[in-house]
């Protein structure tokens, strides 16, 4: 009888490890709360894109609700939401971009080609900065109040709806 039960201890082992991963299967990761919500942006000191000889630091975030948007000339999902960040941009909401593991040259390419909606781009070619606000992909977008305090994350693409139904109220939530 004992090793009846030994026998099957192995099958009962191998079920629950694989409804544990069918389960991790059916999450999606787009979804996930960003460790730094409700904390300050992480501290910076980086060139801008589009002027090498000026740098920037965490004060630019400070005294405006801004949308950070995390971009890259090789993300083609970052191609498609630019539509929505030029008309946010338009609205009157102030955006701040960081180009993330990207050549100035490519960037600057990509702003002359679809447009730019941002009032600084920080340069960010080795992804430090990325790194610090655990983005693991682009595009990522944070909210960040006056204080400087991210309080919202969206994780990939800005659909038109995710406009209207997500970051407008957010923005004026924290406005």
């Amino acid at each position: 009888m004992k090793r009846r039960l030994l026998l099957l201890l192995p099958l009962v082992g191998f079920l629950l490890l694989a409804l544990f991963f069918y389960r991790g299967l059916a999450l999606d990761p787009s979804h996930r709360d960003s460790a730094l919500m409700a904390r300050d942006f992480p501290a910076f000191d980086l060139a801008t894109l589009e002027e090498p000889e000026r740098r920037v630091d965490t004060s630019l975030l400070e005294g405006e609700v801004t949308l950070v948007n995390v971009w890259g000339e090789w993300c083609p999902a970052c191609k498609q939401e630019m539509p929505q960040l030029l008309s946010l941009a338009e609205q009157g909401i102030r955006m701040v971009g960081i180009n993330y593991r990207d050549t100035r040259e490519k960037g600057l390419q990509f702003l002359d080609e679809f447009g730019n909606p941002f009032e600084v781009n920080i340069f960010d070619p080795e992804g430090d900065l990325g790194f610090e606000l655990g983005v693991y992909g682009a595009p990522e977008t944070f909210l960040v109040d006056r204080d400087g305090v991210i309080r919202y994350h969206h994780t990939g693409y800005i659909s038109p709806a995710d406009v209207r139904d997500t970051i407008l109220p957010e923005v004026e939530k924290w406005q």
